[in-house]
């Protein structure tokens, strides 16, 4: 007994050493970067702790609750440190707009709505100088447009206005597609999902010529190679007609789909929507939905979904929901045609602020901006201003979500809906070991959006560092020029 005693003993003493030596050994490692004295908030696992973190490379090698050592120590204390922010639905693929977005935390922009096409070449053309991480759909749109028109697209908000006023009035658009087409067609997205689509974005209300059939086939392919369907509906027939589509289709062909802005498509019919897209998934479709915390919302005047206000019977006030951001003015029947023969972007005003932030509170309704692009001139200021009007406005000041449900729906819930399409985002949205250090920083008492639809182009407040793949590209609140660590995140065929 007195030999076991003193085993036990002995074993204890050595657990309690290595212990020591070990937690000793690993505040010697010096790291690439240390984040010192950080909030660590882990959707995840919960976490929500005061802790060191360590950077090597592009990951993170350690979330620690002992003091760190590394080449380069940034005192994070007060701050929030938490995944870099993942945006679904960015419309602004270019430098202009990643400025904006990075400002706001965002660290990986995704064109998934309307996506791109020919894919490939849309992702060489990014390849080291893109300041966030990247990716897109092979959309329905662009590859319409390709078979019926035979123009080569990529990404529509590139085109010139005078290429969208012709193209949108043309075949691609409105034209019902014959069979030889459609399989054309469903050539055309298997190519680009071999080239690294996340799957096939489909912007109904913007090709009112495609047929039932047409999308129904689009839904079968999608659900042969396993991929995913990014739609935004045809909710200028109504919600319930919309939302009765998708699930028919969903239901005959099991394909996992995600639709667009929720927020836009069901105004006040938000809760009846979300209410049968719950319903839907608890009959095992897989089916996800997202919102942006605006009451208005913005796109091309002379895109289709304008086409219903082109009589001329119509009085100067059935016009007054929509503004000219340029100059703030209001809509007449006759501005209206003046803008829509010159093409841009018009902001449409009309939801109710109670819809919104209800829709912020519902835990299961990802974020995403739909933000469109900045390189022409003023644009809607979800695209610069997203994540911190979350974070500032409904979270801390109106008091509607917590910062760690909040954080959730901008970071792990993104990451997880891809992940079964593109195995990197199983890397991303999580304050782990061994996880991407894709990073945002910030001050939970100061942030908040500053982008107005006066001025949609204003930066966010309160975003402190921001790392993309390890390597900072905001640091103490300003942009870090001439640094592009940001990658593709590409899709995987089955």
């Amino acid at each position: 007994m007195f030999y076991q005693k003193r085993k036990l003993v002995i074993l204890i003493a050595m657990f309690f050493y290595t212990v020591l030596v070990y937690g000793h050994a690993k505040s010697q490692i010096e790291f690439d970067i240390v984040l010192r004295n950080g909030r660590v908030m882990d959707p995840d696992t919960g976490l929500d702790a005061i802790r060191d973190i360590g950077i090597s490379g592009k990951r993170i090698t350690v979330v620690s609750d002992s003091t760190l050592v590394g080449k380069e120590i940034i005192d994070v204390s007060g701050l929030v440190v938490a995944p870099g922010f993942i945006d679904l639905h960015a419309h602004g693929q270019d430098m202009a707009s990643n400025r904006l977005q990075v400002a706001d935390g965002v660290t990986t922009a995704l064109e998934l709505e309307l996506g791109v096409y020919p894919v490939g070449e849309w992702l060489r053309s990014r390849q080291g100088h893109a300041l966030i991480n990247y990716g897109a759909t092979v959309g329905h749109w662009n590859s319409r447009v390709k078979i019926l028109d035979d123009v080569d697209v990529t990404h529509m908000l590139s085109l010139t206005k005078e290429d969208r006023a012709r193209i949108f009035q043309d075949k691609g658009v409105y034209e019902e597609a014959s069979t030889e087409q459609i399989a054309a067609l469903l050539a055309m997205f298997k190519q680009g999902l071999a080239e690294g689509a996340l799957g096939i974005g489909l912007g109904l209300d913007y090709t009112p010529g495609a047929s039932h059939q047409e999308i129904l086939s689009v839904f079968k392919l999608a659900a042969e190679q396993e991929t995913i369907i990014f739609i935004h509906m045809r909710h200028s027939e109504g919600i319930f007609r919309a939302l009765q589509e998708v699930f028919s289709n969903v239901v005959v062909t099991n394909a996992a789909t995600h639709i667009v802005h929720l927020n836009s498509s069901s105004g006040d019919y938000a809760s009846q929507a979300l209410e049968m897209i719950r319903s839907a998934r608890e009959q095992g479709l897989d089916i996800t939905t997202e919102a942006y915390p605006y009451t208005a919302g913005a796109s091309l005047i002379e895109s289709a979904i304008f086409d219903h206000l082109e009589s001329n019977e119509m009085s100067d006030e059935a016009f007054r929901f929509m503004e000219w951001p340029k100059t703030g003015e209001r809509l007449t029947a006759s501005t209206f045609r003046k803008y829509r023969d010159q093409g841009g972007l018009v902001i449409i005003h009309g939801r109710k602020e109670s819809v919104s932030e209800w829709l912020v509170a519902q835990p299961d309704v990802l974020v995403a901006s739909d933000g469109i692009s900045f390189a022409s001139g003023p644009a809607h200021p979800r695209g610069a201003g997203t994540f911190s009007r979350i974070l500032g406005y409904y979270s801390r000041e109106r008091g509607v979500i917590t910062l760690m449900d909040a954080l959730k729906k901008m970071t792990l819930l993104p990451a997880q809906r891809l992940e079964s399409v593109a195995p990197q985002m199983k890397n991303k949205g999580r304050m782990q070991a061994g996880f991407d250090a894709d990073i945002t920083i910030f001050d939970p008492a100061s942030i908040i959006d500053r982008a107005t639809y006066r001025q949609g182009g204003l930066t966010s407040l309160g975003v402190i560092h921001v790392l993309v793949n390890g390597k900072f590209v905001i640091r103490n609140t300003a942009l870090v020029e001439g640094v592009f660590p940001g990658q593709a995140v590409v899709g995987v065929t089955k």
